[in-house]
């Protein structure tokens, strides 16, 4: 076998594309937590009550372009083991889509916060049932949304309204891919819920991996039909 065969052939096999893709989440996973850790620290130690929940917000800050990154990085991950830079890709993501993935992050923790500050005082409001449902419902669909918004802004380049109106048409447009997401998201829930905001933080590059794989549909028709190729 000549020098120039077992070069291509060496880090292209199956269980070298494993090792690669464990490799790149943990790495991610470490520049993800690197990146919002500030943030996360005085998360943990916040009390889950109503009161707290604008400076759980601030806290979250850091995360939306942590997670951006994480999927460009993941977006452009390399499949073979000898050419591995997540690393790498994670900054250029972070540095390229830092201002634009807190354009569609800073509005919705902002009205995640509104929400949980009215569900939470929601007795002392004195208003019908069916509005508690209907702000769980707006919570749910605005997570959605940002899911959707933070993939079409981190590996394109539109304005923020655009990203916006896209997020919101690739709802309906990909039911599965939308079913998918609230199914991650239901998860996602669960683990806060059941564990800590630490122990999500700990999964984010799997979750993160997830999502971009639920989204492969809309990638694509993104890609199609509203970029030059």
């Amino acid at each position: 076998m000549s020098d120039v065969t077992a070069s291509r052939k060496f880090g292209t096999g199956p269980l070298s594309r494993a090792s690669a893709l464990i490799y790149t989440l943990l790495v991610v996973e470490l520049l993800v937590l690197l990146t919002a850790v500030p943030g996360l620290v005085v998360l943990v130690l916040l009390d889950r009550s109503a009161g707290n929940l604008p400076l759980m917000a601030a806290c979250l800050l850091p995360a939306g372009p942590a997670l951006s990154a994480a999927l460009y990085a993941l977006r452009h991950r390399s499949r073979e083991l000898t050419e591995l830079r997540p690393a790498s890709a994670f900054w250029r993501g972070y540095r390229l889509n830092f201002g634009a993935a807190l354009k569609v992050w800073v509005p919705w923790l902002a009205v995640l916060a509104l929400v949980g500050m009215n569900l939470g005082n929601f007795s002392a409001a004195g208003v019908p049932g069916w509005w508690a449902a209907l702000l769980v419902v707006l919570a749910a669909g605005g997570t959605l949304w940002v899911a959707n918004a933070l993939v079409i802004t981190s590996l394109f380049a539109f304005r923020a309204v655009d990203v916006a109106k896209l997020a919101a048409y690739s709802l309906g447009r990909f039911p599965a891919a939308t079913l998918a997401n609230a199914c991650l998201l239901i998860v996602a829930g669960g683990v806060t819920f059941f564990a800590t905001e630490a122990a999500l933080a700990l999964l984010a590059s799997v979750l993160t991996a997830t999502l971009l794989w639920n989204s492969r549909a809309m990638i694509t028709e993104v890609q199609e039909r509203f970029t030059r190729q």
